[in-house]
């Protein structure tokens, strides 16, 4: 039996850490952003070059398909740069915490999105089924980033209690409005 303690912490009450803002500053968002640039400058190559050539060579309703695919994808992408490219300005104090809310406020991100739902995706050139696929990924992941980000301490400044501050988050998490009781 040891007589050693261990030192004691001071616990900060009412405080929530973030997942989001934490992950926003840190290296891995610097992968993140890095795999958005990257998916951004291959879907040029690929729209300019092989594409080009691929939606030529389609017919009737798959090449509208492939028109108005590659406009959906062209512009799932600036949405989730804009908002790759508002982060990293926060991040390199480039901009402040108001300014890149602004800005984020004018970026349209679409909630998840599937594959399934666009029909005749079996039709269109693999190149940019590849990349359609790649960008719904990267836009679930950024999605929920987003969310985490954007819920954090807004609420818990609202409410007083943390117990309630923390349902708030994963009601609006799980899209559920919550009601104000007088206990929390």
């Amino acid at each position: 039996m040891s007589s050693r303690t261990e030192p004691q912490t001071p616990i900060s009450k009412g405080t929530t850490v973030s997942f989001g803002e934490h992950f926003a500053a840190s290296d891995q968002f610097d992968v993140i952003f890095k795999e958005g640039m990257s998916l951004v400058e291959r879907t040029a190559a690929y729209l300019d070059g092989p594409g080009r050539k691929e939606a030529r060579a389609l017919k009737g309703p798959a090449a509208v398909l492939y028109a108005t695919e590659s406009m959906r994808l062209t512009t799932r992408l600036l949405e989730l740069a804009s908002w790759l490219m508002i982060r990293r300005a926060l991040k390199e104090g480039e901009i402040t915490a108001d300014e890149a809310r602004a800005k984020r406020e004018r970026v349209k991100l679409r909630g998840p999105g599937r594959i399934a739902h666009v029909r005749g995706f079996a039709d269109l050139p693999q190149g940019l089924r590849q990349l359609i696929e790649a960008s719904y990924a990267l836009s679930d992941r950024i999605f929920q980033l987003d969310r985490a980000i954007e819920v954090v301490l807004d609420q818990a400044t609202v409410c007083e209690n943390p117990v309630g501050a923390q349902v708030t988050r994963l009601e609006e998490a799980f899209g559920k409005p919550r009601r104000r009781t007088l206990g929390l």
